[in-house]
């Protein structure tokens, strides 16, 4: 019986990325000991059925804590924004759960094992979101000499769900915390504090985002006792560009020493005009390689 298992969530149009994703899991030989499970939000029966031959359990999301109907109208793929905080209720057999969001793939398996190990007595692993070359952190609007408006993602989120001043004073410059990889035991507390939180950013805020959010409170305001792993274990493109080693073929950090990215996560895509990579795999950028040459190469996985 298979203990530890990844899971991850799609709707119809993003099933290519889902099925890449799983892909790249099973291209490692040490998968054969992890489960993948899917949630659907909105898959069709033919990429089911074609899933189904590649994973161990397929299960419908649920709105798991109630939503305005008007908030969500036609965006079953939301759920992902509730559903990843209750796992253990739709795969209850798994003691060890990691989350893949399915923008994301695998390139390196030590990523894996770290999220597994992370998890242990009962801590959240997950990676917060900077690492060496970012050049800004927050975000503000300068007023008038020092006085500015803050515009960090957890503050701006803050205010919009309405979670209290003091919260949001206490997150604005917290280093952000992405929940697309995220790994917790079954018997956690960290969900209960997790769907705590998430009840109170659902009521006021946007659905995209409130999970995030919810995590973000989870760790800095209630203390929730944390792993945090290197950031090429949830390594965002979108905001720093790998680079490129041909003798390996593999994606790594841009700077020294060049570890190679476990995790390539895609989130909020990369561009070519109006084409976002995530949907055309046509789309390719200028990568740098370590030997110093351009390449134009696809980010996603096999491509």
């Amino acid at each position: 019986m298979k203990k530890n298992v990844i899971v991850s969530l799609a709707d119809s149009n993003y099933f290519e990325l889902l099925n890449e994703l799983v892909d790249s899991i099973k291209s490692f030989e040490q998968s054969k000991d992890i489960a993948i499970c899917i949630l659907d939000a909105g898959l069709s029966e033919k990429q089911k059925n074609e899933l189904s031959k590649k994973v161990d359990e397929i299960k419908s999301a649920e709105w798991d804590i109630d939503v305005p109907a008007f908030k969500v109208k036609e965006k079953e793929w939301l759920k992902s924004q509730v559903s990843r905080a209750f796992l253990p209720k739709y795969f209850p057999s798994y003691e060890k759960f990691l989350w893949i969001d399915c923008d994301a793939w695998v390139g390196d398996w030590n990523s894996i094992e770290l999220y597994f190990k992370a998890c242990e007595n009962g801590k959240l692993g997950i990676t917060q979101t900077f690492t060496p070359g970012y050049k800004i952190m927050s975000k503000v609007k300068w007023i008038f000499g020092q006085l500015a408006i803050i515009k960090s993602q957890n503050f701006k989120h803050a205010i919009k769900s309405k979670i209290g001043i003091d919260k949001a004073r206490k997150l604005a410059f917290a280093p952000h915390i992405n929940i697309g990889v995220f790994s917790l035991e079954k018997n956690s507390v960290g969900w209960t504090t997790w769907q705590k939180n998430l009840e109170q950013t659902l009521k006021a805020g946007n659905i995209f985002g409130s999970e995030q959010l919810a995590i973000n409170m989870s760790v800095y305001i209630d203390d929730l006792e944390t792993e945090f792993l290197p950031h090429n274990c949830n390594w965002l493109v979108s905001n720093l560009l790998p680079k490129f080693n041909e003798k390996e073929k593999s994606f790594v950090e841009p700077y020294l020493p060049n570890h190679k990215l476990g995790i390539i996560h895609l989130a909020s895509g990369i561009w070519d005009g109006d084409k976002d990579m995530r949907l055309h795999r046509e789309v390719k950028i200028d990568i740098k390689t370590l030997e110093g040459k351009i390449l134009s190469k696809s980010l996603r996985f096999g491509h």
